[in-house]
């Protein structure tokens, strides 16, 4: 049985399977390029609107989960550990600032 599936599958790939070539003068730069220009905008505007946020709510999130087990064990051992909140607020920072850094270093 499974070698019947396997070969349903081999021909499906073989049937749907299309060469590509590069165009006669083989500039294949010229192509990876136009098709970069036309997909950037699309890109930087998904990762503004939905990469950012999300990745920014993760982390406020977990910074203020860790501020108040931080804040029960110090009410618990008398003793505030600053590590882990000061590194969560420094990220969140330079996540939600990156947006107005992060294309000119990329170039886009």
């Amino acid at each position: 049985m499974a070698g019947i599936a396997g070969t349903l599958v081999l021909l499906g790939l073989l049937c749907f399977c299309v060469a590509a070539y590069a165009a006669p003068s083989g500039d294949v730069s010229r192509a990876i390029e136009s098709t970069w220009n036309d997909a950037s905008a699309q890109i930087k505007s998904v990762v503004n609107k939905v990469e950012f946020p999300a990745i920014d709510l993760i982390l406020a999130v977990f910074f203020f989960v860790k501020l108040g087990t931080d804040y029960f064990d110090y009410r618990k051992h008398g003793q505030f550990e600053w590590a882990a909140p000061a590194i969560l607020f420094a990220c969140l920072v330079f996540m939600l600032t990156a947006p107005l850094y992060i294309w000119g270093i990329l170039g886009m």
